[in-house]
Order: C-alpha cells, then sequence, then structure tokens
C-alpha cells in the first residue's frame, strides 16, 4: 500500500500536515471499522445489526440506569436550580453534592473505587437527562467524569487508581487541561513543557493551559505537554497534577460567557511544578493517546446533552404550535410550522441512533471508533443546533424571553459545534481519515502504472477501479444483511448512495490528486455525505429493532414517521453534498476572501479582539474591551473560590 506522502506535486507544508496527523493519531487499527468501509462502498452489517444498545448492556444494569434516571428527572425537574446556575453563573455546592450522592459523578467508575461501575451507554442516557434541565449541569459532569478522570481510569496503575478514584467517585471534580492560549484544535502543537529533572524523579511542568472546564473547583487534572526525549524529539506526554502543588496558579477561575454559564473554565500557569515520577500516566511521550482516547467519550456525552436539550425545545415548540392561535387556527396547521415539526422530530430520533450506536460501539470494545466518536459529535451538534433554532422559529417572540428554558438552550447549544474538535476538523478527520485506506489503495496502483510495476493481485484490484473511476461504472451496491423485511426497500435506497459515495470520492480524487489535501471545501463535502450515510444506517438499525420488538401505538407511529422522514432529509442532504461536489462558487471563494482581507488589513487592530498570544505583530495590540459591566470571579484563595461553587477543594486534597 503507498504512502500518502509520497504524491508527487504534495506541497512541502501539506507533506509535513500529512506526517504531523499520521504522528498524532498512530496506527491503523487492523480491522476496518463502519465509517472506513462506506469510503470503499461496503456495509458492515454485522456491526450495525442488531442495534446494540440493549445488547451490550446487562439487563440488570439497564434496571438500575432506569431507576436512577427516574430520581434524576424528581429531582432536575422539582429541586434543581437552572435558572439561578443560568443566571448566577455558578452551580451551587449543595448541587455538587446532591449529584455526587446520587452516584451522578461516579457512574462509569468501578464499583471496586466506590463509583456505579455503569456502562457508556447508561452514562450518556444519565447525560442526556441532564441536558433536557440545565446545559450547564451536562458539560460539568461530562468534563468530570468522561475527560477528566477518565484517563486515570483508561490508563492509570493500579497505585494510582487506588489513590484517585475514590475520591473522584464521591467528593472531588476533576480537570482536563490539553487546550493552551496558542493550541485549540491543533493538540499536537503543545507549548506546555514537562521534562524530567535532572535526578529522574520528578517532572517538572512549565506553560499554560486555557478552558479547563472546573478547574479552579477541581481536585486533580490531567495535564498534558511536551517532553524532550533523548533522540531530540519532542512528544507529548501526560501527567496528573493536583491544585496544591507548589507553582500552580489557576489565576482567572472563570470568564462570563454566551451560554453554559454555570460552568467554570480556568485559565491555569504552572511554574516549575515538580510533579511526582509517580503521577505519569500511560507512558513517557504518549499523552496524545491519552488526550484523543479520552476525547472519543467526550465526543459522546457533548452529543447526549445536546440530544437532550434538543429533544426538551422540540416538546415546548410542539405544545406551542398547539396552543398558540395566529388567524383564527393554531400554528401547527400551517404547513411551513409542520415542516420544522417534522424536522424536529426526524432529527431527534437520528441523533438518539447515532448516538447509542455509537455508545454500543464503545461498550463493545471495537477497535476502529474514531471516526465514528467524531461523526457522532458533529451530526449531534449539528442536528441538534438545528432543532433548537427550529423551536426557536415556532415559538417567536417568546423564545427570545429569559425566562422561557428554550433561550437558555438555544444559547447552550451553540458551543458544541465548536468545542471537542470544531466541525470543521472533525469533518477534515472524517474525510481523511475514514478515506485513508482506499486512498492509499488508490495510489499504490497509480504509482504502478506510472512504473510499469504489474503484480497480479494489483492488476485484481485494478480493473474494479478502472472501471468505476476511468469508465463511470458504479461498483454493485452493497447487501444489507439481517434488516427486517418490511425495511428491505429503505436499506436497497441507502446502499444505492453508499455505492455513488464510494464513487464520488474516488472521482473527486482523481480529479484534485495531490491538491485534494488542501481543497478542504470538497473534503467537507464528502464527509457531509459519510456522515449523512452514517445516521442513515444508525436510524435504520434502530428503527428495526423497535420493528422487531412488536412495538405499537402513538409513541411507535412517531418514531417509524420520524424515521422516514430523516431518511428523505438524509437523502437530501447527501445528494445536495455529492453534486456540490461539481457545481459550487469555490472559483470565486478564494478572490473574494483575499480582497475582504486585504481590505481588513487597512484596519487598525486597536478596534478588534486580537488573540491573546498571536504569532504575528500585532501580539498585544488589540482592542482592550470594557468589562465594566460584565461579571468577574475571584481567583483561588486556598479555602474556596468566592462566587463559585463554595467547594472546599485544598482542604479535601490536603486531608486526604
Amino acid at each position: 500500500m503507498a504512502d500518502l506522502k509520497s504524491m508527487k506535486g504534495l506541497s512541502e507544508q501539506d507533506r509535513k500536515m500529512i506526517e504531523q496527523a499520521e504522528a498524532l493519531l498512530g496506527a491503523d487499527a487492523e480491522e476496518m471499522g463502519v465509517v472506513r468501509n462506506y469510503f470503499g462502498g461496503s456495509i458492515r452489517s454485522d456491526l450495525l445489526l442488531p442495534y446494540p444498545d440493549n445488547v451490550v448492556v446487562p439487563a440488570e444494569e439497564i434496571a438500575a440506569c432506569d431507576r436512577l434516571v427516574a430520581e434524576l428527572e424528581d429531582y432536575l425537574k422539582n429541586e434543581h436550580p437552572s435558572i439561578e446556575i443560568d443566571q448566577e453563573q455558578y452551580i451551587p455546592e449543595w448541587v455538587i453534592e446532591r449529584l455526587f450522592k446520587m452516584g451522578v459523578f461516579g457512574m462509569t467508575i468501578s464499583k471496586e473505587y466506590g463509583g456505579l461501575g455503569m456502562s457508556i451507554t447508561s452514562y450518556n442516557r444519565v447525560l442526556e437527562k441532564i441536558g433536557e434541565y440545565c446545559g450547564s449541569t451536562a458539560v460539568v459532569v461530562s468534563a468530570h467524569q468522561s475527560i477528566g478522570c477518565k484517563a486515570v481510569m483508561l490508563f492509570g496503575t493500579d497505585e494510582q487508581k487506588q489513590r484517585w478514584l475514590p475520591h473522584l467517585a464521591s467528593d472531588w471534580l476533576s480537570a482536563f487541561c490539553l487546550s493552551e492560549p496558542n493550541v485549540g484544535c491543533d493538540a499536537g502543537g503543545q507549548e506546555t513543557t514537562i521534562e524530567l529533572s535532572e535526578d529522574g524523579e520528578h517532572f517538572i511542568v512549565n506553560g499554560e493551559k486555557k478552558w479547563a472546564t472546573s478547574g479552579a473547583i477541581s481536585g486533580l487534572f490531567t495535564v498534558m505537554g511536551l517532553q524532550t526525549f533523548p533522540d531530540g524529539k519532542k512528544r507529548v506526554t501526560a501527567v496528573v497534577c493536583t491544585c496544591d502543588m507548589a507553582g500552580v496558579d489557576i489565576y482567572s477561575p472563570n470568564r462570563a460567557k454566551c451560554g453554559i454559564r454555570g460552568t467554570w473554565q480556568a485559565k491555569i500557569r504552572f511554574n516549575n511544578v515538580k510533579v511526582p515520577r509517580a503521577n505519569l500516566l500511560h507512558k513517557e511521550g504518549k499523552g496524545l493517546n491519552v488526550a484523543l482516547t479520552c476525547l472519543n467519550f467526550g465526543r459522546c456525552t457533548l452529543s447526549a446533552g445536546m440530544l437532550g436539550g434538543a429533544k426538551r425545545a422540540m416538546e415546548q415548540a410542539l405544545k406551542w404550535s398547539r396552543t398558540r392561535y395566529q388567524f383564527g387556527r393554531p400554528l401547527c396547521d400551517f404547513e411551513q410550522v409542520r415542516e420544522r415539526l417534522a424536522r424536529m422530530s426526524a432529527y431527534t430520533y437520528a441523533m438518539d441512533a447515532v448516538l447509542y450506536m455509537t455508545t454500543g460501539f464503545l461498550d463493545r470494545h471495537d477497535e476502529d471508533i474514531r471516526i465514528e466518536t467524531a461523526m457522532c459529535k458533529v451530526f449531534c451538534s449539528e442536528m441538534g443546533w438545528r432543532s433548537v433554532n427550529d423551536a426557536m422559529q415556532v415559538l417567536g417572540g417568546e423564545s427570545y424571553m429569559t425566562e422561557n428554558e428554550v433561550e437558555r438552550i438555544f444559547r447552550d447549544s451553540r458551543i458544541n459545534t465548536i468545542v471537542e474538535g470544531a466541525n470543521e476538523v472533525m469533518q477534515q478527520f472524517v474525510f481523511g481519515w475514514g478515506g485513508k485506506t482506499l486512498a492509499e489503495q488508490m495510489l499504490g496502483m497509480k504509482l504502478a502504472a506510472e512504473n510499469f510495476k504489474f503484480s497480479w493481485p494489483l492488476v485484481r484490484a485494478g480493473v474494479p477501479l478502472f472501471t468505476e473511476v476511468i469508465l463511470g461504472m458504479r461498483r454493485r451496491p452493497p447487501a444489507i444483511e439481517g434488516l427486517h423485511q418490511s425495511l428491505v426497500d429503505q436499506g436497497r435506497r441507502l446502499s444505492q448512495w453508499v455505492s455513488e459515495f464510494t464513487y464520488r470520492f474516488k472521482k473527486t480524487g482523481q480529479k484534485y490528486d495531490a491538491e485534494m489535501v488542501a481543497a478542504q471545501c470538497a473534503q467537507g463535502r464528502l464527509a457531509d455525505a459519510a456522515i449523512f450515510i452514517h445516521a442513515w444506517m444508525c436510524t435504520l438499525s434502530k428503527l428495526d429493532k423497535e420493528v422487531r420488538a412488536g412495538h405499537g401505538g402513538i409513541e411507535f407511529e412517531r418514531s417509524k414517521t420520524a424515521a422516514l422522514h430523516f431518511f428523505d432529509l438524509a437523502e437530501i442532504e447527501i445528494r445536495r453534498a455529492l453534486d456540490a461536489l461539481e457545481v459550487n462558487a469555490d472559483n470565486t471563494l478564494h478572490a473574494a476572501a483575499e480582497a475582504a482581507l486585504a481590505v481588513n488589513d487597512t484596519m487598525p487592530a486597536s478596534d478588534f479582539a486580537i488573540p491573546e498570544k498571536t504569532p504575528t505583530e500585532f501580539l498585544g495590540q488589540g482592542k482592550q474591551a470594557d468589562q465594566t459591566h460584565i461579571k468577574h470571579f475571584a481567583a483561588v484563595t486556598g479555602e474556596y473560590v468566592e462566587g463559585g461553587t463554595g467547594r472546599e477543594h485544598m482542604d479535601k486534597i490536603q486531608d486526604g
């Protein structure tokens, strides 16, 4: 198989980018997962059917989770101070204690360490329920368990688990320190350093972290930084720090935000912090593996919170459409309103299908799931945002009023297309990693043809590719094995699109050749098509499960009609994305962008916000915002955070 870095015409900048991405992501899985098979024109029915949610979770756990969700809903509906959290920008201490007592903060920590020992699927059910009522609380729970303490759970030694997990299940929040002033989606570009001391007994941490959710009120944080190795290369290493370590400076516990206002994102400086070697997570130089593995879980719980919010907004919009009259008729009588109601129903059903298919992959320990978790995040954040936006429109002016919860869901939802990997970056990942195997095969055949080096296996593989790319003959649509008979026709529709998708991927690769690496608009369109194909398949599998269960009544009718409507919506989206590969405005895109940048370059930097650590000459020259009326947050005093949750985490750590 050819190496993509060997493509002729590839710029040195793009070659280096591919090299960095390969180093960042690590080796391919031995067996291709669901999404990479779509790129090759196949459907892994064995991984997709039957729908895995209650197949991988034991019945006794499902019952226990049902009880927890019921208890949690009663609390959220009748006691949880969602409005106070949003308006006052903090989560009261009693709320944190209540959730610890319920076991919510320790759901996936094993019973051996004081947790509930539940599956990822059950955990996401709880996050979905919290997301219905309070986006801020959902984020705090997710940041703690999906990324904050997940590194210890997955990569900690037995001694580390015994030392930290009981606290993390019962009384400590945790934080994840990856992002920096100059590091967002470029996780490999760490500027924080983690170097061994001369005596080899400690790691010395220096640098600055940003957006560490709950960092100012956490008992433990996982920190990523670059370590220099004897070969001169720098690799990311992960260590565990506690806030009582000398040199840890939480100099900004939080900033006022548009949404998820009750969450606290800290800025933390590390000034020659001595971290015991016993606090190393995994292996030296393997920190990115720790970070990226944890993000697989975080992308699911983000999706669960978004799903809960979208469902709640939809239900409010449905009720409003029944009871709000205009022109002598309820809003739900008008076809354009019904269009939004149907779309919300379809999107939320599909979001549910994608989310719990993905948690099933994780609970099943499927090997190749990185693309699937990225797709889950993109699909649920985008469709969730569309659904909440539809709900806003149905409620009209009332939706914009602060006392109505849809306004809060609207603000809380917007961040989800940005965090845990901006959706544009996730599109490039879906395209690049999803199509990598196929692209390498195509390149290998091209190089062999150019050098007249043929072999029987190469010819056998090359003939179908030649007939497809050169002669335009699509490959036979893949079969979907195991579908209920009533859904076979829907499966055939999807199979046709998988066949068309792999053809368009190959044709687009042939058209752009080495320039494909930089053609991000084309990459995004192919990624979108793949995402909707996957969402269609997940939705089909979920509906298959419900049909086989013999469900009936109005709830099943809602599910069935929502799924069927989603298939139509997905087909429109797939066709639109693939057609846009040929009919688009790309020819005028760059000229328009350059002209806009040229005019903007004449405007003084002092009129605009500038990144705090920009590598340009405008460092420190940006607009100084007037923060007179913006709420500020006191720094850590050593006992509590003023205006925050009041968690006396420093004392707890010292006592522990």
